[in-house]
């Protein structure tokens, strides 16, 4: 595979690569990103090797992630417009102004501008919501969406960071509308957080949305580089966000991550990518990374092709608990299959089930 074998993103026309360039690393504001050389690097080593698929937000860096994005892009006449630009909007970048944030119609509106400008751009390829607003209702959200949509600002929108009932709402509402539905979902996915595979990547296989995971490698926890032996040593620089996940299950995953990057002569770093971006529904993974040669060790995921027996390891060793009704719906093939196959789902007789000779009321 390589960043050229584009994909459409969920039931849409836009086509991306298959992995993503995230630049939530833009910049060195938060004191632990890449600087504007080493973003601009990645920048162009990513569109050279045939990547079209950048995703940012207002919020990353204070806005200078944009603002570097939108800097490069604009050096190269015609870059632009062979780039899909991605962006979000509800970080509130002013203190003390509720209406700053969140998604309401002013926020979206005055946003959207804000990021126009700082992307030196006349339009967003795909404008997402970065999160849910519980304070605005979603039909707000969807019209202002609309209307930045149909006044050609925006070309497409998604949703991020969303419960799975309200981003089914909002597709069932933007349908029944004749509104801009949202054709993609940016979710946090890895072998670490599978928790998604209950509600939300269901919900995005039935209402065509095209999975997008963002920290495929966990802020770095699956990259091999903390294990059991060093993490009482380790100082990431994200600290306690990455600390957290310094847990048994995760070093078994690292550990079997290990193992199989030896069997495949590659690293744990893209095998954890390559294993999301192989997931049911997924159509393009977001990398991020704060220097050209993490950036390529993330790329080399698209020159792996996993063998049954290396995903069912990983899937065994990363098994999520996953909420009702999910555990429940393991048992409804046998109830309601009697011992046949379905559409490749087996099924073993219901033990309750009226058998041979007794009756059926």
């Amino acid at each position: 595979m390589a960043l050229t074998d584009y994909v459409t993103l969920g039931r849409s026309g836009l086509k991306v690569s298959p992995l993503c360039l995230g630049a939530m690393t833009f910049g060195s504001d938060w004191g632990w990103g890449a600087d504007v050389p080493e973003s601009e690097a990645m920048i162009s080593r990513y569109l050279d090797a045939g990547g079209n698929f950048i995703d940012t937000a207002n919020g990353y860096t204070r806005g200078h992630s944009e603002v570097i994005i939108g800097d490069l892009l604009a050096r190269t006449p015609g870059l632009r417009d062979r780039t899909v630009l991605a962006t979000k909007f509800s970080t509130n970048l002013y203190p003390g102004d509720p209406n700053a944030g969140g998604a309401s119609r002013k926020n979206i509106m005055a946003s959207c501008d804000e990021s126009l400008r700082r992307l030196r751009t006349d339009y967003i390829d795909l404008y997402w919501m970065h999160f849910w607003d519980p304070h605005t209702p979603i039909d707000e959200t969807l019209r202002a969406l609309d209307d930045l949509v149909r006044a050609g600002k925006v070309r497409y929108i998604g949703v991020s960071d969303t419960p799975a009932w309200k981003v089914a709402q909002a597709q069932v509402l933007a349908d029944m509308r004749n509104w801009s539905r949202f054709v993609g979902l940016q979710i946090e996915y890895s072998l670490i957080e599978r928790t998604v595979e209950g509600e939300l990547v269901p919900m995005a296989l039935e209402l065509g949305l095209g999975i997008t995971p963002w920290s495929p490698l966990r802020g770095g926890v699956l990259t091999g580089k903390y294990t059991r032996e060093n993490a009482a040593t380790a100082s990431p620089g994200r600290g306690d966000r990455v600390k957290a996940y310094f847990t048994d299950r995760t070093f078994a995953i690292v550990d079997t991550l290990i193992r199989v990057a030896g069997e495949l002569g590659t690293t744990p770093a893209a095998v954890a990518v390559a294993w999301v971006q192989a997931r049911k529904g997924v159509a393009s993974t977001i990398i991020g990374a704060r220097s050209v040669a993490q950036l390529d060790q993330n790329l080399a995921a698209l020159d792996i092709r996993l063998g049954a027996e290396h995903v069912s390891a990983l899937d065994a060793v990363s098994t999520p608990t996953l909420g009702f009704p999910m555990p429940f719906m393991a048992f409804t093939a046998m109830i309601a299959q009697g011992g046949t196959t379905v559409n490749g789902v087996p099924s073993v007789p219901w033990p309750m089930a009226p058998q041979p000779g007794q009756p059926r009321y």
